[in-house]
């Protein structure tokens, strides 16, 4: 009995337990494109305002402008982040100095509070702001 071939040939019945990675690059780039999308979408204000309706609008809309959000229910977000009542004023004093203008874009909803508004323009004002403006949608003629 010959000892020479006594080593074991199985290596075409090897399990393969490598995982395949093809499958989940693909669906982790899908998501990632999905998600790309959808957040440069929601970047513009940060909150879900309803602007008031005007015959003209100004298209202009410049990044150096602090745009100031008022939702219906009063709560306020800065260039698109939300504010806690107590550090609104800090928030537009120091994104003002960021941004380094004096011109402020408030948009509120179309039922929103005016006083609140007002309150917001004064903290402005107050934080060294000169210039304001208004949001609001072109009106669609019939």
């Amino acid at each position: 009995m010959s000892m020479g071939k006594m080593s074991n040939d199985d290596d075409d019945d090897a399990i393969v337990s490598d995982i395949n990675m093809t499958p989940l690059i693909d669906i982790m780039l899908v998501l990632l494109v999905v998600f790309m999308v959808s957040s440069s979408v929601a970047l513009e204000s940060g909150m879900d305002i309803e602007l008031p309706k005007t015959a003209l609008t100004n298209q202009k809309k410049e990044a150096e402008i602090l745009v100031i959000s008022l939702s219906k229910d009063g709560h306020v977000a800065v260039h698109g982040k939300a504010v806690k009542p107590e550090e609104i004023s800090r928030k537009i004093a120091s994104s003002l100095a960021e941004l380094k203008t004096d011109s402020v874009i408030l948009e509120g909803d179309t039922s929103a509070n005016l006083g609140k508004a007002i309150e917001l323009m004064d903290m402005a004002k107050v934080a060294g702001a000169k210039n304001f403006s208004i949001a609001a949608e072109e009106s669609k003629k019939n």
